[in-house]
């Protein structure tokens, strides 16, 4: 009874399609004109399922009108040839095939209503959600450089934007675009814009990573140009390569007096490439190399050099490998040179041996240094003793810089007997060498009696308190110091006092950096009480990093208030540890200042 009853539900498929549509469960109650009917579906086995659905296929086909004996045929042909297969899987392939069909037809054809009913969803613009990726290079033809993610918006954007940088160069005669980071494909647009340029004379594509194939843009552009005289391509990863192809370009160019290639990954093959232009332009004044990678060899390629060029005036080599060596070869290119006036080895680690040599190249030479850098070098007292020495003999050298070595109170001494015979070097900087107080005690001994030095630097030094009063009592009536560096010294109050003293009767000092040198309010307090006195000299003075607290701040707040005549114009009490009290006090006292003489004072907190 449970299969007739289910066979007489489906042998009537027009009521059930165009009816309620019902769906069968077991179990499951449903309401028909009002009425709630329960239908039952009862446990059918394999087989009665099976013949079921083939009577279903057959009821189909009987309602489609087709020859009947025709499909009797294809039945039976085909009943036929399943014949060997086993009874299960014609069950299965009796039932699975007709229900794929009837599932595959309804979808197709509700996706093909969905299609035509529903609206299409805008989708969003691509520029609006996606940012373009850092380091985007510029393009300047469509798809040369472009993300693929990127549309038409961003590309006439970019292109907009390179517009206004050649623009740029068109109207000013100083072009700094550095940090711009339009690539490669931006040069090549942008060096159109310098062919035959009449306005830019400095221009700078540092930072904006540049390739060794970018380098090629310049090529029939530099030739051509003779108005641009300095060109910065610095902080790009060009590398060895872009620098042989630069100078390849450089050689016939009858412009450009600064190159700077700071920073580009050079090594010794560049640094030759740079030699043989050296050789060949005798344009160049300005030659600036810091930062990369160059070692013994480049630097023999560069004294060679310098031995055959006699128009470069300024070569910087701050932060490469030269090591002793380096400056051994250097030297010996020195010595036949007669243009170079400034030379800057910061960082080189050419040691007391590399020096010696330097020093002996120096001295041998008929051309006048007057600007020497050989900070950071790893000079100790011996390597002084060979400073000092071409220092006494000097005639020339105007600025010295001994920065961040460790010369001691030995090496001090040693330099400060060679500056009671010299009378050119007006700046000298011997911040953090390890001096102590009778280092500087034998410095400001030459003080005394040398008022051609006008900056004298002694930052980083532990000098103390008695350090900074043997300073100060010299400089308080002798001497012609203008700038005076004594931050990191730790003079503490003490010294704070003497230096307050000092400004008292001094009358040239106009930069004082005092910086982190443990003053506190005790400290702060003291040189208030000298700011009061008319000081006509003292226009900047540094007091950041002095644990500084309100008590201090009021104290100069007042010391600006009562004198008229304040001479300052930069007051920084940055990294203290004033509050709002603080702060307010020092900005009413800056305005005070102003209404009173229409003086601005900058105070940095």
């Amino acid at each position: 009874m449970g299969s007739t009853s289910t066979i007489s539900l489906y042998s009537h498929p027009k009521l059930f399609l165009r009816g309620h549509p019902l769906l069968l469960r077991s179990g499951s109650a449903y309401r028909t004109r009002g009425f709630p009917v329960l239908y039952t579906l009862p446990f059918l086995s394999r087989r009665r399922c099976f013949r079921f659905r083939r009577f279903v296929v057959a009821a189909a086909s009987r309602a489609q009108g087709a020859p009947r004996q025709r499909r009797v045929y294809r039945e039976s042909q085909s009943e036929s040839s399943l014949t060997s297969i086993p009874v299960p899987v014609q069950q299965i392939a009796s039932f699975v095939v007709p229900a794929g069909v009837f599932v595959a037809a309804t979808f197709v054809l509700w996706k093909l209503v969905e299609k035509i009913l529903m609206p299409k969803p805008s989708r969003p613009s691509s520029t609006e959600n996606k940012p373009p990726a850092e380091g985007m290079k510029w393009s300047v033809a469509a798809g040369t450089n472009l993300l693929s993610g990127f549309t038409a918006k961003l590309f006439r954007e970019s292109k907009q934007t390179l517009n206004e940088f050649a623009k740029e160069l068109r109207s000013f005669s100083i072009v700094d675009m550095s940090g711009r980071n339009f690539g490669d494909e931006g040069l090549f647009f942008l060096a159109e814009s310098l062919g035959y340029n009449q306005t830019a004379e400095e221009v700078s594509f540092a930072a904006n990573g540049i390739t060794a194939a970018g380098i090629k843009a310049f090529d029939g552009v530099l030739q051509s140009n003779i108005v641009l005289k300095t060109l910065n391509v610095s902080g790009n990863p060009i590398g060895d390569e872009g620098v042989k192809c630069l100078c390849d370009i450089l050689v016939n160019n009858a412009g450009i007096q600064k190159l700077q290639l700071n920073s580009v990954d050079m090594g010794d093959e560049g640094a030759k490439a740079v030699a043989e232009l050296l050789k060949k332009n005798s344009i160049l004044r300005v030659l600036e190399l810091n930062n990369n990678m160059i070692e013994y060899s480049g630097f023999t390629g560069l004294a060679e050099a310098l031995l055959e060029n006699n128009t470069l005036r300024s070569l910087h080599l701050n932060g490469n490998y030269g090591g002793p060596l380096g400056a051994n070869a250097l030297a010996k290119g020195l010595e036949g040179n007669k243009s170079l006036r400034e030379l800057y080895l910061h960082g080189n680690s050419i040691g007391d041996e590399g020096v010696r040599t330097l020093m002996s190249g120096l001295s041998s030479r008929k051309g006048k240094l007057q600007v020497l850098d050989i900070g950071n070098n790893s000079i100790s007292a011996k390597g002084a003793f060979h400073v000092s020495e071409y220092i006494k003999n000097c005639k020339s050298l105007l600025w010295l810089n001994l920065y961040m070595n460790d010369i001691g109170d030995e090496g001090a001494e040693k330099i400060a007997d060679a500056l009671k015979e010299n009378r050119t070097i007006t700046t000298i900087d011997l911040g953090g060498n390890n001096i102590h107080a009778k280092g500087a005690t034998a410095i400001a001994r030459v003080l005394k009696d040398n008022s051609v030095i006008t900056s004298l630097d002694l930052a980083y030094n532990p000098i103390g308190a008695d350090g900074v009063k043997a300073l100060s009592e010299v400089l308080k009536f002798h001497g012609n110091i203008t700038t005076l560096k004594l931050g990191w010294c730790q003079i503490g109050a003490t010294g704070a006092e003497s230096v307050a003293d000092m400004l008292r009767y001094n009358t040239t000092i106009s930069i004082l950096d005092l910086r982190a040198n443990g003053l506190r309010d005790e400290g702060a307090k003291c040189l208030a009480r000298s700011m009061k006195v008319v000081n006509e000299a003292l226009t900047s003075l540094d007091l950041a990093f002095n644990e500084i607290r309100d008590d201090g701040a009021f104290a100069i707040a007042q010391a600006l208030k009562a004198n008229e005549d304040v001479a300052i114009t930069s007051l920084n009490l940055s990294s203290n540890f004033l509050t709002k009290f603080g702060q307010s006090a020092l900005t009413d006292a800056k305005d005070h200042v102003y209404e009173m003489n229409e003086k601005e004072i900058n105070i940095f907190f």
